[in-house]
């Protein structure tokens, strides 16, 4: 991996500036900073040329039902913290990191509820992280997974390495 956040899709309604072509694929996307706003490269599926779009959500209602049942707007940055902190010192990319957010914001974003579970956010980071860092999976999965002593953490690393295995 180690690269900027690669898509394979197409895109309606955003026209190219070159030959006004509807269609185009996303080769790279990167945030911007705090503004929430999105840089991503296109090509153009008629013309083959480049071009670059910023993107900015909208007024997205999504929000996320926390364990205690109190609802809160979903944050992407508190997202990104989360597993900026699990990969802390762990040689992971800051592109990296931003493509699993990228991934796991699209996947809560193409639900068809408007809210979504602390617990299945959860659920969605420990698989992205098992794939990439089994320590980063750990530090992330002792928080989320509410590890309070060896034997649980233990339990923990013995299931990752099965999963590994499989």
């Amino acid at each position: 991996m180690g690269g900027a956040c690669e898509y394979e899709f197409e895109l309606k309604n955003m026209r190219c500036p070159y030959c006004g072509n509807e269609n185009s694929t996303v080769l790279e996307s990167r945030s911007t900073g705090d503004s929430g706003e999105v840089r991503r490269r296109r090509e153009c599926l008629k013309c083959k040329k480049r071009f670059t779009t910023y993107e900015k959500v909208g007024n997205i209602d999504l929000k996320v039902e926390k364990r205690s049942g109190e609802l809160e707007e979903f944050s992407r940055d508190k997202l990104e913290r989360g597993i900026q902190k699990a990969c802390w010192k762990r040689g992971i990319s800051e592109e990296e990191i931003e493509s699993v957010v990228d991934e796991i914001e699209m996947k809560l974003l193409n639900r068809k509820s408007t809210t979504v579970k602390s617990t299945d956010i959860g659920k969605l980071v420990l698989t992205r992280l098992r794939k990439i860092d089994g320590v980063a999976y750990l530090r992330f999965a002792s928080v989320y997974l509410d590890v309070d002593n060896l034997r649980d953490f233990k339990a923990v690393m013995e299931e990752l390495e099965i999963k590994k295995a499989n």
